[in-house]
């Protein structure tokens, strides 16, 4: 018999969960037949634990209980400095040194069509050691080219669409893995939870299906399992519009707080996705 899939949903506390948070958690409850919950915690510059208690409450009021105690990422600090210390290791990194003004500069720059930044040669070597030896923090950015070298062909497996999909870095060029003020990102803390939670089925909105390239590519580079992806249909607006906390969608609380019923919120949603693709 088929082991049971195991999801996680990890909501920011960067703000009230609306109703995109409402249709991944019941995405990841309805696959996994229940499902981790993991705070993503590591941006101290933008999280506030206050909106970890509205995430609780809402998800009891969904009638969407997890698996076990909540996880922390801010509890694994230690694991992800592991992680960034192998691909150092690996000479499959390198710290930029490059102020935001900096990265602004060449990010803007009239060079027609916007390319990856690549930023191991744009600072003259003294200069890199000039700022380093000053104290200034480093982010360290993944040699996405050496990379891909190094772990030969690699795919991931789209289980919406029920096929495998390889690897390409061509979007990302060498991506941030570890930033300056907290020493990991998104992209390396995600793939080191799901090895320790033992995650089988990611599943996550469909804006992030262009991540799972970085991350299945981390996966190999760190030795770890990797799961099967279904990135779900995004909530809109009726004017199309995608949901986001930094636009004040409505949040479940201001529903509730209107009379809105479990049952109606249910009823504006997309349909859970079959699982015939898994």
């Amino acid at each position: 018999m088929a082991k049971q899939p195991v999801t996680r949903f990890a909501p920011s506390p960067t703000g009230e969960m609306h109703l995109g948070h409402a249709f991944a958690a019941m995405v990841a409850n309805h696959i996994g037949g229940g499902y981790i919950l993991r705070i993503d915690d590591i941006d101290h510059t933008r999280c506030k634990y206050g909106f970890v208690t509205g995430i609780l409450d809402d998800l009891r009021w969904l009638q969407l209980p997890w698996r076990g105690a909540p996880v922390f990422q801010s509890y694994r600090l230690g694991s992800y400095k592991d992680a960034l210390s192998r691909l150092q290791a690996l000479d499959l990194v390198y710290p930029c040194y490059l102020t935001r003004k900096e990265l602004d500069a060449v990010l803007s720059a009239p060079h027609g069509s916007p390319a990856p930044v690549a930023t191991d040669s744009m600072l003259p070597a003294p200069e890199k050691a000039r700022r380093a030896s000053q104290g200034r923090a480093a982010a360290w950015r993944l040699r996405s080219t050496a990379a891909l070298d190094w772990a030969g062909p690699v795919s991931w497996f789209d289980a919406r669409n029920g096929r495998d999909v390889a690897v390409d870095m061509t979007a990302h060029g060498d991506v941030v893995i570890a930033r300056r003020d907290i020493g990991t990102s998104y992209h390396l803390s995600v793939v080191v939870d799901d090895a320790i939670d033992g995650v089988t089925h990611v599943t996550r909105g469909e804006d992030l299906a262009d991540s799972t390239h970085v991350h299945r590519l981390l996966q190999v580079l760190l030795d770890l399992p990797s799961p099967v992806y279904f990135h779900h249909a995004l909530v809109a607006t009726k004017s199309g519009k995608r949901l986001a906390k930094r636009d004040k969608a409505a949040s479940l609380a201001s529903l509730r707080e209107a009379g809105q019923t479990l049952n109606n919120i249910v009823a504006n949603l997309p349909q859970l996705p079959s699982l015939k693709l898994l």
